[in-house]
């Protein structure tokens, strides 16, 4: 077992120690034992709360739950769903459950935002029968992030949620985009899975799908060799060759490297085809946001998006734009649709759940 870093910030400090950490339990222990030692908390027993991030809820959960036995067990028939991320989600619960038995404990799912989303966008033309059977539809994902760009945005402009009508971009290694209409998810780029959509970090986003069957067919590739090209050798990293951290291929392009031009390019025109496809299905749009490590960081981006973009009227001011991890209006007096940047914040959106829950719980 390899050591590995485990790193705690209390107010502008940073602790780290190498340790072993073989597994969640052992990562919740350690936390646990942090929060005493640095004094975040005197006791166990202030802590009252606890939102967990538990990815996918399927088509179960429109919005967080109380972490009850049955939310656990329907949380469980969605692991085939999310094989990697719902497992380690309950792992984590259940330590956290062991730890702080006293405490209120909520489920926050990366899928509830999207239940909102009309039949007609996210049923997958494919026989109905693995809708109806198997439940393979659009789910999408980061929906806690898109939810805090939407209240968010409104909370600034002092409108309510319902007259929202924006388009919210979430651009990190993982990357997905959300048309909001109404102030409920219309559309996102995640699909079934988070694949599917723009290009990422290191996952291809969309592709013909016959491609696999090809690959499959000439090389005799086994389906994790080919769920493994997907998601941990493509995007960034496999058109680049270089990495699959936008800083790194921003570095390349000043020094002339054609490849990670040819990756900019790739990526910036995915995004500027989702938003405007969005834009079409929604009639139109008041808003578009920037958010995440890259839409809130690379200057470059959101110029060039926001260039491709000059045909639904989008003008953004360089002087504005040149800002980088903090909220920000972009757009120019004179454009049609405001441009933001809004550093998201997931963890606050869990926080605010998870004591929703315990108010609830002690009024009842």
């Amino acid at each position: 077992m390899n050591d590995a870093i485990f790193s705690i910030k209390v107010g502008d400090e940073k602790f780290e120690t190498v340790t072993e950490i073989p597994n969640h339990t052992r990562a919740v222990e350690l936390l646990i034992d942090a929060l005493l030692e640095h004094n975040i908390v005197h006791s166990l027993e202030e802590i009252e709360a606890v939102g967990h991030r538990m990815v996918h809820g399927g088509e179960f959960y429109s919005e967080s739950v109380v972490a009850t036995p049955d939310a656990e067990e329907k949380f469980e028939e969605c692991i085939p769903l999310a094989p990697l991320h719902n497992p380690a989600g309950l792992v984590g619960y259940r330590s956290f459950k062991e730890a702080l038995p006293n405490a209120s404990h909520t489920f926050v799912f990366d899928t509830a935002f999207h239940q909102t989303m009309p039949k007609e966008n996210y049923i997958y033309p494919i026989p109905y029968q693995y809708y109806e059977n198997d439940h393979i539809r659009r789910y999408g994902m980061h929906g806690t992030s898109h939810k805090y760009l939407l209240e968010r945005l409104a909370e600034i402009e002092g409108k309510p949620v319902q007259e929202m009508n924006i388009i919210t971009c979430h651009l990190g290694n993982g990357a997905s985009i959300t048309a909001i209409k109404n102030g409920k998810s219309f559309k996102t780029s995640m699909g079934f899975t988070p694949l599917s959509g723009v290009m990422m970090g290191t996952r291809s986003g969309d592709i013909d799908p016959a491609i696999l069957i090809y690959l499959q067919k000439k090389y005799g590739y086994s389906a994790d060799e080919l769920d493994n090209i997907l998601n941990k050798q493509s995007g960034m990293l496999g058109i680049s060759g270089i990495s699959s951290d936008s800083r790194d291929i921003e570095n390349a392009i000043k020094e002339g490297n054609e490849r990670a031009i040819l990756t900019e390019k790739i990526y910036i025109d995915r995004i500027i085809e989702t938003v405007g496809g969005y834009y079409t299905l929604m009639g139109g749009c008041d808003a578009i946001v920037f958010a995440g490590g890259i839409g809130e960081n690379a200057i470059n981006v959101r110029e060039d998006v926001c260039k491709g973009l000059k045909v639904l009227g989008v003008e953004i001011s360089e002087e504005k734009n040149n800002v980088r991890g903090k909220e920000q209006e972009i757009s120019t007096p004179e454009s049609k649709i405001a441009v933001w940047v809004l550093p998201t914040n997931e963890e606050v959106m869990l926080a605010r759940d998870a004591y929703k829950d315990l108010v609830d719980g002690k009024a009842q």
